[in-house]
């Protein structure tokens, strides 16, 4: 039984806790308020990530180091930067192999599917961001200071999962009501399931081809946004959904009151346009496949009607 330690504990981080744990891996789950889930095998800490020093003492003896962290979305680049170097210094320090959750905000915008060697080429905040993130871990790879690899997801879905789709359209759809977003409708997208970001971090650990390089996770459907929600609604057993184009100047006007959507507007470029990954690589080397995405929205509505229950109580 080694060691794992992820810092963590959104939905794929602890899905990927979770199946260390029922493999027989003894995992550390680091957290502010240490949560997480509940299993004899995963212990779970609660700790300032931020913190080097008190990091790199949970990361001692440890064999990988998982970074599922995300700081609040609206504060990336104040936060991420001392975050992001912390873990690499405990990784460092500790002698483990470090295995990042990143996402394809470093490539910029790419005509056509965008393969796991294209050029990061950044033109948003938040993707110069991710980008130096894994430039300065790798420098620290080809240095030999550490063992490193990244694996990049697109939005996500599932229970738990946090997306412009879920909280945008998702949650209103499963509640009946009308949803607006900002993208384009009937462009194919490419859409990652927690559950498959989860195993595709556990293999790309156990892997040595993978150190050194990127991964795509195996995306569970490339479906536009319409189709999705078409979808989602009859797996819940909900009316059609009542989905429209949110204009730019509807955008505008709520990012004004909110610090979350005033995020958005630079990353548009995912979403007003095809937006496919390839992540053939990853299924080859590595042997991940998709989860079918039947499955993935069976979940998701399934998460929705314990709530749903609860609020039609007296």
């Amino acid at each position: 039984m080694s060691l794992h330690v992820i810092v963590g504990a959104g939905a794929t981080g602890s899905a990927a806790a979770r199946l260390l744990a029922e493999s027989g891996e003894q995992v550390r789950l680091v957290t502010r308020r240490g949560g997480g889930p509940v299993h004899p095998r995963i212990e779970r800490v609660p700790a300032d990530a931020g913190d080097a020093d008190r990091l790199a003492e949970l990361v001692a003896g440890a064999e990988v180091l998982f970074n599922c962290a995300m700081p609040p979305y609206d504060r990336w680049p104040a936060e991420w930067p001392p975050l992001a170097a912390a873990l690499l210094a405990a990784a460092e320090r500790g002698g483990a192999d470090y295995v990042m959750l990143g996402n394809t905000y470093g490539y910029g915008p790419v005509e056509g599917p965008v393969t796991d060697g294209a050029p990061l080429a950044p033109t948003s905040r938040k993707g110069e961001v991710r980008a130096r993130m894994w430039l300065d871990a790798r420098a620290a790879h080809e240095a030999g200071r550490v063992r490193v690899t990244e694996v990049r997801a697109s939005d996500f879905l599932g229970a738990g999962a946090y997306s412009p789709f879920t909280l945008m359209v998702g949650a209103q759809v499963l509640a009946g009501a009308p949803a607006s977003y900002p993208g384009d409708l009937d462009a194919p997208h490419s859409w990652t399931y927690t559950g498959d970001a989860a195993r595709t971090l556990v293999a790309a650990a156990r892997d040595e081809r993978s150190w050194g390089r990127a991964w795509h996770v195996p995306s569970t459907s490339d479906l536009p946004v319409r189709s999705l929600a078409a979808r989602l609604a009859a797996a819940a057993g909900v009316s059609e959904p009542r989905l429209r184009h949110m204009p730019a100047h509807e955008l505008e006007e709520i990012a004004r009151t909110d610090s979350i959507m005033a995020e958005f507007p630079e990353m548009l470029y995912l979403y007003d346009r095809p937006n496919v990954l390839d992540a053939s690589s990853t299924r080859e080397a590595l042997g991940v496949t998709p989860t079918p995405i039947g499955d993935v929205l069976a979940e998701m509505a399934a998460a929705a009607r314990p709530m749903e229950e609860a609020g039609s109580r007296p």
